[in-house]
């Protein structure tokens, strides 16, 4: 594994803002493979002694560059983020991107094998190195799990298997559809009390494909005993679309639900 730190990083041409650090080519025992993982971090840590609240989030190369990103419009994580902990709208948090690689579509589903590896491979693997190096609140009131698509359906299927690990989800745009929607048949008959979790659902009206399962996955939360708006947050967005531009658009929702300052 390369490590490579940089106060003023670029990745490609494009300044990022704040600090970042890069971890290339992370290998995972579980997955028999690698990745790159890009870390940012808020304005005070450099110059504090305290911990930080964790959001890990898929699809890493998409988070701060166009210039890596899949349609060339990045997610403005660090734009976003700077201006919220600016204006005290959120506490101040560490982000992990976790690049995806060709065997995104198994893994970002934890119904297949490859699925429950990649969930070993964060659990096990990455969120103990991330413990271990940064000056993180690791409790799960503090570790939160975001992604778009089949990034949202992982990021859901991590914090609904696993609760004790991830207090905090934000899926957006969500493939609840993968598995003759599965997740549903998970959903239901789990017994469990998860009312101390946040989960965070939006879609766009544009993507009819996908926006009746977000909406049925809604109304099945509430009927588990989820309370809109204060552990559950589920948005519809008018003319929403299932691309980059808008998850960037709107991604300052989820963080605020989420870190909102009130909760620091």
């Amino acid at each position: 594994m390369i490590i490579f730190r940089e106060n003023k990083p670029k990745v490609g041409q494009v300044d990022i803002v704040g600090h970042i650090e890069f971890h290339h080519e992370f290998y995972s025992v579980n997955l028999k493979n690698e990745r790159d993982i890009i870390v940012w971090l808020p304005p005070s840590y450099q110059n504090s002694n305290k911990n930080y609240p964790v959001l890990y989030i898929h699809d890493g190369q998409n988070l701060f560059s166009p210039h890596t990103s899949y349609i060339g419009h990045d997610w403005r994580i660090d734009e976003v983020l700077t201006e919220l902990i600016k204006q005290g709208e959120v506490e101040e948090i560490i982000v992990v991107g976790i690049y995806n690689n060709k065997d995104r579509l198994e893994e970002y589903n934890y119904c297949s094998p490859k699925g429950k590896k990649y969930a070993q491979f964060i659990i096990r693997e990455l969120k103990p190195f991330i413990d271990q190096n940064y000056k993180t609140k690791s409790d799960k009131s503090n570790t939160a799990i975001m992604g778009s698509s089949m990034g949202g359906l992982i990021s859901f299927q991590l914090a609904w298997h696993y609760p004790k690990i991830f207090g905090k989800a934000a899926c957006l745009s969500n493939s609840f559809w993968a598995d003759d929607g599965k997740v549903f048949e998970t959903v239901l008959n789990d017994s469990r009390d998860h009312s101390d979790q946040k989960i965070y659902i939006d879609c766009g009206c544009e993507e009819k494909k996908l926006i009746r399962d977000n909406k049925k996955m809604c109304l099945m939360l509430r009927k588990k005993g989820f309370v809109n708006k204060k552990n559950l947050f589920c948005y519809f967005v008018k003319g929403g679309k299932h691309s980059e531009i808008d998850w960037s658009d709107r991604v300052n929702i989820p963080l605020k639900f989420l870190f909102g300052s009130k909760d620091g």
